[in-house]
This record gives C-alpha cells, structure tokens and sequence, in this order.
C-alpha cells in the first residue's frame, strides 16, 4: 500500500507491472475513477492491459483508501495536482491517461492543461461541461437527509440496467458507494457542476477516445456527440445496454476497445 502525502491526507496508489522483461521499457496507463466508488472498479480491465502495459490506480481524495481528516477546499486544479502527484510517485514523466465520470473530466482538464505529460486521453461518461450534468439536483437532501446507504441504493438504478451485474458484483459496488464520505462526494459534485472546459477543448490534440453509454440519466449522447466534434482528434463510441456505470458493467467489452485503442497508437 503506498501513500502520498498530500496537504490534505493520505493519497493511496498501487502500480501493476506485469510487462515481461523484453517488452520494456512499458507505456503507463494511469487510471482515475469517478465518484462513489475507488480504484478498485478498475479490476476487470487489469487483466486485459497488464501484459503489454504498465498499469497505475488511485483512490481519489476522500475515496477508499485515501484518507483525509479535514478535505478542505476541492477545486479542479487540486485534482489535477493529485493526478500529477501519481504520475510523478509512479515513475511516469508521460503516460496514457483515462478517466470515467468525475475522472474523465479531471482527465480532459489535465490534457488541455499538461499536454506534454499525457500520450493519450480516454473518457468514459466525463462531462466537459458541469452545466449539462442531469439528475444530480437531489443528491445534498438524500446524503444528508438519509444518510449514504440510501443515496447508494438510488445511485445504483442510475449506474446500471437490471440484471448487468452479477449478485457479487452489485453489493460490493453498492457498498463501497455507501462507505465513501458524503462531504467528499458533495465537494466532488460542487467542483463538478463548476466545470466549463469548451474554452480549453482546441488545446487537447492528442488521440482521445470517448467511450459512452447509450443511457446515462446524467450525460446524454447528444452532450458526447458535442464533445466528439469540439476535439481535433477524438473518436467517439457509444455502447449500447448500459447506463453511467459504463466502465463496471461492461469492463471487459471497454477494456478490450480501449486496448486497441492503444495498440493502434504503437
């Protein structure tokens, strides 16, 4: 376990290297997840990328296991700055970067703002513009009203469709939502809503690719399609049968484009 001190608490990261001798030196791949959840949601995509990739993962500031006493002020630039925090922990001067949900667009911030740290972006379900978030107007009364187990069980009909996650699979996402702090995840959402990065958009020339939900109760398609046609050099695929827990529910299938993805920038 390996932590970060950060002016706000501990930042929790692992590094997978599973590259064999004569494939390296290896491209990074660094990770970070939306709000709600921790590193972990990444699991399933591990296996698909650890041979030919060396592989980064984080808990978000108030997520998991990255603890903090008093979270302080949240701003986008500070997640930025605990991204770069990883990369520089992990060795990773340049690195492939994705992020899903909250992630993607800390992600997208990073690339207009660091492009010469970052090969290459991938959003999963990432707002560009806060202002364009639906469906998120009642998570203040639920988290404080009643409590993070309830915001939780709401979240989890928004996340997926019926019968995509195994019984394992739906508690222990269910559960790790319920664990997380509800100030962290109020301050994620506040920096969130605050987000306007069409300005910064020209900026990220890098290969992007935008991996979307045909259901998301939060992003609709349309807000994407924008995306797509803002980026000089993004592709954008919408994968049919899921909601806003794209990359959970459908890991294997994302890993897998995201894989190629990659290969094809070899």
């Amino acid at each position: 376990m390996t932590i970060i001190e950060r002016d706000w608490g501990g930042l929790y990261f692992d590094v997978i290297d599973m590259v064999p001798p004569w494939q390296r030196p290896a491209a990074t791949v660094l990770f970070h997840h939306g709000v709600g959840v921790t590193a972990d949601v990444w699991a399933e995509w591990l296996p698909v990328l650890a041979g030919r990739y060396r592989l980064v993962r984080f808990d978000l500031r108030g997520h998991g296991r990255s603890v903090s006493g008093a979270l302080g002020p949240w701003s986008l630039a500070g997640l930025i700055a605990d991204l770069l925090a990883v990369a520089d922990a992990a060795g990773a001067e340049r690195f492939h970067l994705i992020g899903e949900s909250l992630g993607g667009t800390v992600a997208m911030a990073c690339a207009a703002g660091h492009g010469n740290r970052v090969s290459s972006l991938t959003v999963s379900n990432g707002a560009h513009v806060g202002g364009t978030i639906e469906n998120v107007q009642g998570w203040r009364d639920t988290i404080e009203g009643d409590g993070m187990a309830a915001w939780s069980r709401q979240m989890m009909g928004q996340r997926f469709h019926g019968g995509v996650l195994t019984g394992p699979q739906r508690a222990w996402y269910e559960a790790t939502q319920a664990a997380t702090d509800g100030a962290a995840i109020l301050a994620a959402l506040e920096v969130l809503l605050g987000v306007d990065l069409r300005p910064d958009l020209a900026r990220i020339v890098l290969p992007t690719l935008l991996l979307h939900p045909d259901a998301s109760p939060f992003i609709p398609v349309p807000v994407m399609a924008e995306l797509a046609q803002s980026l000089p050099n993004a592709t954008l695929q919408v994968i049919a049968g899921a909601r806003h827990g794209l990359p959970f529910s459908h890991a294997k299938d994302c890993a897998g484009r995201f894989r190629r993805f990659l290969d094809d920038l070899a």
